[in-house]
């Protein structure tokens, strides 16, 4: 049944503080904090990495988590681990497809991680000056990061890197169309706020998760 679009500015206004109220984006609701430090940046990444391939976004999320559990917290630890340890885990974890490929292309990423930025994405921002387009540039140089995964780490980072917001992803944009709250990055941030590239973050996380989740029945019912 389609979903009833939201007209009045007071109704939109309303929506969105319901939905970034929780005071959490995305990432942060399934477990991963978004804190500027290697260890949390890298666990986004690579979380991005998983939920840019199709498939069903839990085994995404429980697979980021495996690997975190595994002890791979960071690009150096995961960077050390063994292509058949991740195999293992990522099989565990619900991943299908050609997993040998995926271990692959994620210790590529760790070792990547660490021989240009000692592990620090930190240090990848600083490369790129602090600019969102050389952000981007640098993210699609990395092993497994397409177009896709670099908007999802950048819609989580956002709240932390504010030269790169507004970011919505297409999932967080199809949820804020069928919800009658803009077709855009900006008229998401827009309802947020100005300058309010932490709100923003929370807002799209929750806009994805609809739309993941097709909760749009608890929201508009």
């Amino acid at each position: 049944m389609p979903t009833s679009a939201i007209s009045s500015i007071e109704d939109k206004k309303r929506l969105v503080r319901r939905l970034a109220g929780s005071g959490r984006g995305f990432a942060e609701q399934y477990g991963f904090p978004v804190t500027n430090n290697p260890s949390s940046l890298f666990q986004l990444l690579v979380l991005s990495v998983l939920l840019a391939r199709r498939g069903d976004f839990r085994r995404a999320v429980d697979a980021a988590a495996a690997l975190r559990d595994a002890g791979w917290d960071s690009a150096a630890r995961l960077a050390r681990s063994l292509h058949a340890d991740r195999v293992r885990v990522l099989r565990e974890a619900g991943q299908r497809g050609d997993v040998g490929a995926l271990a692959d292309t994620l210790g590529d990423l760790a070792r990547t991680v660490v021989d240009r930025y000692r592990g620090d994405l930190r240090r990848l921002r600083g490369s790129g000056h602090y600019d969102p387009a050389g952000e981007r540039a640098l993210l699609a140089e990395l092993p497994g990061v397409s177009a896709e995964a670099t908007e999802l780490f950048l819609r989580e980072v956002q709240a932390l890197w504010r030269e790169v917001a507004p970011v919505a992803d297409r999932k967080a944009l199809a949820a804020a169309r069928r919800l009658g709250l803009g077709r855009s990055a900006r008229d998401l941030a827009g309802l947020a706020g100005s300058g309010e590239s932490e709100r923003l973050a929370w807002l799209v996380g929750a806009l994805a998760r609809v739309e993941l989740e097709k909760r749009y029945a608890e929201l508009t019912g």
